[in-house]
């Protein structure tokens, strides 16, 4: 599809003012931005707040881009069809590919609310991110036949999902982030025809993105890192991720452990 993330950064910038309006929406004209990417260092981990902490009920979270490699069958192959997608353990890839990713390990959690801040129960959420170099399965050069980094969960009584991966690498032009659709149910999410409630994206902290890009294997995202903002990210730059950054707790030695709550509609 695109073979270098400049190419991705190029097509989806080309496609104008029609495309941003029907990717973005509920943009606040002043965002809020107080707290995020403020990190504080708690017995040698890195411990970064986020919204939930100071907020239980949420402005819907804003619609993004699924991106040009969400394998939803959207322009291309579609993983959720697949058997044993629905999983909790996202590391490798599963039915007839063999392969996992290496880097960082990173649990991540969403918990999704609907508008009237109650918990969606039974609704499921399909995440998908790059691996530490930045590459997508199913569509980059070298890991076309894998489909690691992809799953499949239905939430749970108080409305949550949590998956075991590794921290994602920074490719160019883009900050580092998990993309995720939200569906009404587990059915609807593993067939073709499954209607989507919510695209978005979830934004990882500056500290803690540069704390594992500087282990092995991560060297690229440093420089990458480097030359991006939240202020300049072709997504996160309406609102600054206000709504989208993760609360990240952990250490290079022992892993890291992500949380995000979002509002979507019912």
């Amino acid at each position: 599809m695109y073979e270098d993330n400049d190419a991705y950064v190029r097509a989806v910038h080309d496609k104008g003012l029609q495309f941003d309006l029907a990717t973005m929406s509920r943009r606040r004209m002043l965002a809020t931005i107080g707290g995020v990417g403020l990190a504080a260092a708690v017995g040698g981990s890195l411990v970064v707040p986020g919204d939930e902490a100071t907020a239980a009920c949420v402005a819907e979270v804003e619609s993004e881009t699924a991106g040009p490699y969400p394998a939803d069958g959207s322009n291309g192959p579609n993983v959720r069809v697949l058997s044993g997608v629905v999983r909790n353990d996202i590391r490798s890839s599963f039915g007839t590919a063999s392969g996992t990713a290496a880097g960082i390990p990173l649990t991540f959690s969403l918990t999704v609310q609907n508008l009237s801040c109650a918990p969606l129960v039974g609704a499921a959420v399909y995440a998908w991110h790059c691996d530490r170099e930045g590459r997508y399965s199913l569509y980059s050069s070298g890991v076309t036949n894998q489909n690691y980094l992809r799953g499949i969960q239905a939430t749970d009584s108080s409305g949550t999902v949590t998956f075991t991966s590794i921290y994602p690498g920074c490719y160019s032009g883009r900050w580092p982030h998990i993309h995720f659709e939200v569906y009404r149910s587990l059915a609807a999410a593993t067939t073709a025809a499954g209607q989507i409630v919510k695209t978005s994206q979830i934004a990882l902290p500056q500290s803690v993105s540069q704390a594992v890009y500087a282990t092995t294997g991560y060297s690229q995202s440093v420089t990458n890192l480097s030359r991006i903002s939240l202020a300049t990210d072709m997504v996160f730059r309406d609102d600054l991720a206000a709504r989208e950054m993760a609360t990240v707790t952990g250490s290079v030695t022992s892993g890291f452990v992500a949380n995000l709550t979002i509002t979507v509609p019912a």
